[in-house]
């Protein structure tokens, strides 16, 4: 009789943290991953992305970070843009040493600048790692608003009326960027950072003062600001996405927000805002929201994951594409998984597909052709 051989555990480093104005609700998003993956498949190995970009991992890492502990003295460790090593570097005063244990994939929960905007994706196809979430153009394209917008533009999705300007034409221009936002957008109107997520520097303004201090505001975080009219009164309906070339999308959760606006106030700190999943709508548009959000995941060139918001005006119905995120919250009140848990599928078993997706992406990518020999060697 021959023994059965015990097949090995999928090695998964979950990364969390990062330079980001969103850093504690990835440490949040982390949690809730690492405690859902399934022990019996996964050897789970945390590292964390210090606010300064210090990377380290240990078993209680998560658990540190959190509680605000200093990581001065613990050794570094970074990955590689190396394809050979697929692992974690512990850089020390001394030497320099590679950690025996490779990576099998990588679960990115980065969300915000330096993770979900392609820049850590970058490193993970430099180092030929799977990664959980969508590929470089994606991650950057999702993560800039205005990018989004104009690509959903071209694909024939609504999005509502914006105009943008960079900070340095603002300094140089303000009174011109002014007059333009109040005849081609009008009051009131919200003015974003068009890199940032958790509505984080997003302001309401209903005049010109407010306008001002909302462009400053805003002008901390990016470089590039968004300015676009608002839907008074609407519905913000919530979509998660899952899939690579073949996505498919979850029942639709509608939010009431606790502010005027879901701020970051809204959706993390007073606990007061609520969520309908199902929202309460016609089947016809269930089905419409749903196209458009596939749609809009193709356009941008998403892969794995992503949730997709949009807005619905109330006297027409009128529906438009808000934003993408392609590194959605994983909180405990987080809207991809429970949208997907409504729709049948439960938090591990979503994660579950989530790596096969990834997975299935770099064995894809990674069967094409990277090398070509010319007819002559004419370049020696």
């Amino acid at each position: 009789m021959k023994a059965k051989i015990k097949k090995r555990k999928i090695r998964i480093g979950v990364i969390f943290g990062g330079r980001s104005a969103e850093h504690e609700v990835s440490l949040v998003s982390a949690t809730s991953i690492i405690n859902a993956l399934d022990k019996n498949k996964y050897d789970i190995i945390p590292i964390g992305i210090t606010p300064e970009g210090k990377w380290v991992s240990f078993p209680n890492v998560l658990k540190w970070m959190k509680e605000g502990n200093r990581l001065n003295n613990i050794p570094e460790k970074i990955l590689l843009p190396d394809p050979a090593k697929k692992g974690l570097v512990e850089i020390n005063k001394r030497s320099i040493r590679v950690n025996g244990k490779k990576l099998d994939v990588v679960f990115p929960v980065l969300h915000g600048t330096f993770g979900e905007d392609g820049t850590i994706q970058g490193l993970f196809e430099l180092a030929s790692i799977p990664y959980v979430g969508a590929g470089v153009l994606g991650s950057s394209v999702g993560m800039d608003k205005v990018m989004t917008k104009q690509l959903c533009e071209h694909a024939g999705i609504p999005v509502t009326p914006y105009i943008w300007f960079l900070k340095t034409e603002f300094k140089k221009r303000s009174q011109q960027f002014i007059r333009l936002v109040e005849q081609k957008i009008g009051y009131p109107c919200f003015i974003k950072p068009a890199n940032m997520g958790s509505s984080v520097g997003i302001s309401k303004a209903s005049n010109r003062k407010l306008l001002i201090k909302a462009i400053h505001i805003a002008a901390k975080y990016d470089r590039k600001i968004l300015v676009e009219k608002s839907v008074e009164n609407a519905r913000e309906i919530e979509i998660s996405v899952l899939g690579n070339d073949n996505p498919a999308a979850s029942i639709p959760g509608e939010i009431i927000s606790s502010n005027e606006f879901y701020d970051y106030d809204a959706k993390y700190v007073d606990g007061k805002s609520e969520s309908i999943i199902p929202a309460l709508m016609k089947k016809e548009m269930v089905g419409k929201i749903k196209d458009l959000a596939v749609r809009g995941f193709k356009a941008i060139e998403c892969a794995g994951m992503a949730r997709i918001d949009f807005l619905v005006d109330r006297r027409t119905n009128k529906i438009y594409f808000n934003e993408i995120n392609t590194i959605p919250g994983f909180t405990s009140i987080s809207m991809y998984p429970k949208l997907w848990e409504a729709s049948g599928i439960s938090f591990s078993d979503l994660l579950d597909r989530l790596i096969t997706l990834a997975i299935e992406k770099y064995r894809e990518k990674n069967n094409l052709q990277t090398s070509f020999k010319p007819k002559k060697e004419w370049y020696k």
